[in-house]
């Protein structure tokens, strides 16, 4: 297995590094405004599929619902990402990898039946719980 290459020293890196991957800041603001709408969901859940291992944000097991709350340079927002300058490379390298894995994601999720929620971190979490509730809720008469 082929290692990513490694960054270039910079304080762009050592910013990089020091970024939490779980519980940030959006992430906590969704799953509030999703439990004040009295859903309950798992943080954590595994999903094993064929080709790879997923660890959404937020998972809703019974409905089969994934949330990803993804960062704006991270997964290469196109109103928000800024890339540092690099004359390796390296980052756009970086980014480019994110977003063909989470397309790869999306796409083997889809296979096994779920549904896929993806939540930028500048999005409002009160509009993102909405439409996510009215995925995720029971439908009337049901």
């Amino acid at each position: 297995m082929k290692l990513p290459p490694v960054p270039p020293p910079s304080s762009a890196s050592k910013s990089m590094k020091s970024n939490r991957s779980i519980d940030t800041k959006p992430e906590l603001a969704l799953r509030r405004q999703l439990f004040q709408r009295g859903l309950r969901y798992r943080v954590g859940y595994r999903i094993s599929l064929p080709q790879r291992t997923v660890r959404p944000d937020i998972v809703f097991t019974r409905r089969k619902v994934a949330v990803f709350v993804d960062g704006c340079f991270w997964h290469g927002c196109p109103l928000h990402c800024r890339m540092p300058s690099d004359p390796s490379g390296y980052w756009h390298e970086k980014i480019d990898r994110n977003k063909k894995r989470d397309a790869a994601v999306n796409d083997a999720l889809r296979a096994a039946g779920w549904t896929i929620f993806r939540v930028w971190e500048h999005e409002s979490a009160e509009d993102s719980a909405e439409i996510i509730r009215a995925a995720v809720a029971p439908c009337p008469g049901a």
